[in-house]
């Protein structure tokens, strides 16, 4: 809908103003400018043409915009100011260029990106046990997207939450890089004297991307983040990139980036939980959706933990900090669309629980002054990730064979728009998080009988575990089993061939039409088998074969 709108807009605003654009694209590919507009539906019209930026309000406009984009918006006909980039807003930024210069523990400064990979590496070496750093992916120019892993067994799977914070997407909102980096420091470094931080590692699967647009910050140098720019190294929005709820697949018309697919990858990986996204030129907790006005169905629980992070926010810091829109708080939509944000992606098309935290007004914050937001956000970061190992959890297995199971978890009158769960394999283990209340939850999983458990019980900021086992349901899988196995030819008058074998099968044999067992095969582990006709009559035979103790039937011919 919003695209036909705007093909009906252009006609009316072909009058564009004399605006000579490849003189404003001379030095950069990417610009920033500030305009007016009264209506908020312009607006989200607006937004789908350039990067609308946060932290601002109707009618003054801020955005950003490649040259592509720029001509666009520049077809309305809307007045406008080219504004100095944010990431240029302060030049003496500190940069650490070398981790032997000076002690970091003020953390008043900007690592070069050399120092950054170098201090990555650094906790791992240093905290080997708790700590292991890995490369997701590069970016466009070929530098890493590195992700810190810490939990307390880093080698064995356990049924725990999967947490992440990733930071950065915009290359010149860059405070929230540095305190990623301050986090995974203050987390390992503390583990073995206090004990939140040792029930926060030893009960969470935590993952930290402290810097997602690598290009984007260090556009101009590795040495420098000194007029970062928000766009990656294609001059493309990252944070439009992803797939969307609404408007599906490239909702930005670009094709997926390598920070995208690389990001997606993991996410397909790793199934997290919950996470949380940092941004900066705004102090808010944003909320989903950004791309439609639907509220979510977790709409209380939201409420709940984006008032507790503002809260503790407002405790730790000078008065006004993280106070703006509704104390702190502020729905997506509500405040402007976005669409293609990766806030949707994750909570729609991986059931997480994602929010987009702006930390700072100020996009690229002097080095002096991100020790002050730390301390304004540091116990926000761990509330949140605490939030993690609230609500109900437990293990999905087999009533039988106590195999764990994939099966979803879900609310009927309550779960919409994808806000169902699913657990994780290899140990069954899921993690569904509710407001307070008494909920009837269902489990259900491919080849078993639902079962449903009514008044479960759950209280804000406190653990309900609840373990489930499911019961086969033999017709079903039996139904499965035989439509998936494939014979050919039909009829058959020399030999079949045996498709779709399932594994660990026990035993199997051939029925005549009267029932008489004619043949014993030995299929072994194969998943494909040749039967031949031999000594066989022309006619109706099955093909019977034994899993865990069921038995599975094909009906074929020969003539």
């Amino acid at each position: 809908m919003r695209f036909i709108f705007l093909f009906l807009l252009v006609p009316f605003f072909s009058l564009a103003q004399s605006v000579n654009i490849d003189s404003i694209f001379q030095s950069s590919g990417e610009v920033y400018f500030s305009f007016q507009i009264d209506s908020k539906e312009d607006l989200n019209t607006i937004s789908s043409l350039v990067s609308i930026d946060h932290g601002v309000e109707l009618p003054n406009m801020f955005a950003y915009a490649n040259k592509k984009e720029f001509s666009a918006f520049v077809e309305l006909n809307i007045p406008f100011k080219i504004e100095p980039k944010p990431g240029s807003l302060f030049k003496d930024l500190n940069m650490l260029l070398s981790l032997e210069e000076k002690q970091i523990n003020d953390w008043d400064f900007y690592p070069s990106y050399e120092v950054y990979v170098e201090m990555m590496y650094a906790f791992e070496e240093q905290y080997p046990e708790i700590c292991e750093v890995s490369s997701i992916g590069t970016s466009v120019d070929g530098r890493e997207l590195l992700v810190a892993k810490i939990t307390d067994s880093l080698n064995v799977y356990q049924s725990e939450p999967r947490v992440l914070y990733t930071s950065s997407m915009h290359g010149d909102e860059i405070s929230g890089f540095v305190l990623s980096l301050r986090l995974i420091d203050y987390l390992l470094s503390n583990y073995e004297n206090d004990t939140r931080i040792a029930n926060i590692i030893n009960n969470t699967e935590l993952w930290i991307n402290p810097l997602a647009n690598p290009d984007g910050a260090y556009t101009n140098n590795n040495n420098s983040v000194y007029n970062a720019q928000r766009y990656n190294a294609n001059l493309v929005d990252l944070n439009r990139n992803y797939p969307d709820p609404e408007d599906g697949a490239h909702p930005d018309w670009n094709e997926y980036q390598p920070e995208t697919v690389a990001f997606m990858s993991f996410a397909d990986s790793v199934k997290f939980d919950i996470s949380s996204n940092f941004h900066g030129g705004a102090e808010v907790a944003n909320y989903p959706w950004d791309t439609w006005s639907n509220y979510p169905a977790d709409y209380d629980w939201w409420l709940h933990v984006m008032n507790e992070y503002a809260g503790l926010a407002q405790e730790n810091s000078n008065p006004g900090y993280f106070t703006v829109y509704d104390n702190g708080i502020v729905n997506g939509y509500d405040w402007y669309e976005v669409n293609g944000g990766r806030q949707d992606y994750m909570n729609y098309f991986h059931h997480c629980r994602e929010f987009t935290l702006e930390i700072s007004n100020s996009k690229t914050p002097a080095g002096e002054d991100l020790p002050y937001y730390w301390d304004a956000n540091y116990n926000s970061f761990l509330a949140y990730i605490e939030q993690g190992n609230y609500g109900l959890h437990g293990v999905i297995t087999d009533s039988l064979t106590g195999e764990p199971l994939l099966a979803e978890v879900s609310i009927a009158g309550h779960d919409i728009d994808s806000s169902q769960v699913f657990s994780h394999l290899p140990n069954g283990d899921y993690h569904r998080y509710l407001f307070q209340g008494s909920y009837s939850v269902t489990y259900s999983a491919d080849g078993y009988f639902p079962k449903t458990i009514s008044s479960v019980s759950l209280a804000n900021n406190e653990t309900t575990n609840l373990d489930v086992q499911l019961v086969q349901n033999n017709v079903m899988i039996k139904e499965n089993l035989a439509h998936n196995l494939q014979l050919f030819p039909q009829p058959a008058s020399a030999y079949i061939t045996v498709n779709n074998l399932p594994e660990k099968i026990s035993s199997a044999y051939i029925l005549d039409a009267v029932g008489r067992r004619v043949r014993t095969l030995n299929f072994g582990n194969s998943v494909a088998e040749t039967i031949h006709k031999e000594n066989l009559s022309i006619g109706t035979y099955f093909l019977v074969f034994v899993v865990d103790g069921i038995e599975y039937e094909k009906e074929f011919v020969f003539r």
